[in-house]
C-alpha cells in the first residue's frame, strides 16, 4: 500500500499543478493546431504535459513515460506512466469547461494507479488496484440502476467520424431509442469517472488510446463496475474500444452494441 499511496500522491500533485495551469489558460486566446480534420492540439496540451512529466520524473526518474502529445521516455523499467495532459481539448479550445487531466501507472499491462482531475469542478478521482476508488477522499461506487431503459449513458465519436463507416453513429442511434438518455461530454476520462461515481450508468466508445482510458478504467473497476471491449472480452490497455458500466446493465449494453457492429 505504501507504494500505491506514493504513486497516487505524486500523480495527484502533478495533476493539480497542470490543472491550475489549464484553468488560467481557459479564457486566453489559443494557438490551435490540427492533427486531423477534427483532432485538435493546443500549446496548453503540450505545456501541461511538460508540467506533469517534470513532476513525475523528479520522483520516479527510472520509470518510463508515455503521453499523448510529445513526450515519450522509454526506460528498462517495469513501470510506465500513461498520461493525457488535457482530455477534452476541443472543449478547452472553445472555452467549454469540461476537460481533465488523466494520469495512470502501468506495470506489464496492469494498471496499478489512476488519477483523473477536473480543475473546473475541483474534483480529484483516485484509484489504486485493490484499494478502491475515491472522489476528493470519499469512497465512490457505481450506480444501482438495473435496467437499460432507465439508464443514463455516455459516449463519444472518433476523429475519423466524417470518413469511416465505423464511426459509432449506429451504436448511438441504437442506444438513443433504448436508454433513458445518452450524453456526449467530450472527455472519455471524465465519462469513465462519472460511471464510477454513479452519475452515468454506462459508457462506450471506439478508437481510443491508452492515455484516454488507463486511469478511468481502473477507477471504474475499483468502484465496482465492469469494463470490457465491445465483444465482452476482458479489457486490455491495447484495446481501442471500451464498454464500462455498473455491471448490472453490461449484458444489455453488449447486446445493443452487437446490433451495430460493422461487418
Amino acid at each position: 500500500m505504501e507504494n500505491v499511496e506514493r504513486y497516487l500522491k505524486v500523480a495527484s500533485e502533478a495533476a493539480l499543478k497542470a490543472g491550475s495551469f489549464l484553468l488560467k489558460g481557459l479564457k486566453q486566446k489559443k494557438q490551435v493546431d490540427f492533427k486531423g480534420q477534427v483532432d485538435l492540439v493546443t500549446s496548453f496540451d503540450r505545456q501541461s504535459e511538460e508540467i506533469i512529466f517534470e513532476e513525475i520524473n523528479r520522483s520516479f526518474p527510472d520509470h518510463s513515460f508515455l503521453a499523448e502529445e510529445a513526450i515519450s521516455k522509454l526506460n528498462q523499467s517495469d513501470f510506465c506512466w500513461v498520461v493525457d495532459p488535457l482530455d477534452g481539448t476541443t472543449n478547452f479550445a472553445h472555452g467549454l469547461p469540461i476537460f481533465c487531466i488523466s494520469i495512470a501507472l502501468v506495470r506489464h499491462g496492469e494498471i496499478l494507479a489512476g488519477v483523473v482531475y477536473d480543475p473546473n469542478r475541483e474534483e480529484m478521482f483516485l484509484a489504486g488496484k485493490g484499494y478502491g476508488a475515491s472522489l476528493n477522499g470519499v469512497t465512490i461506487m457505481v450506480s444501482e440502476t438495473g435496467e437499460l431503459d432507465k439508464s443514463l449513458l455516455a459516449t463519444g465519436f472518433p476523429y475519423d467520424v466524417r470518413t469511416s463507416p465505423n464511426n459509432n453513429l449506429s451504436h448511438f442511434s441504437n442506444f438513443a431509442v433504448r436508454a433513458q438518455a445518452v450524453r456526449r461530454l467530450g472527455s472519455a476520462a471524465l465519462d469513465l469517472c462519472y460511471v464510477a461515481c454513479g452519475r452515468f450508468d454506462g459508457f462506450w466508445e471506439i478508437k481510443l488510446k491508452p492515455w484516454d482510458l488507463a486511469a478511468g478504467v481502473l477507477i471504474v473497476k475499483e468502484a465496482g463496475g465492469r469494463v470490457t471491449d465491445l465483444y465482452g472480452r476482458e479489457f486490455e490497455l491495447s484495446s481501442p474500444d471500451v464498454v464500462a458500466s455498473n455491471n448490472l446493465i453490461h449484458k444489455s449494453m453488449l447486446e445493443i452494441i452487437k446490433l451495430g457492429l460493422v461487418k
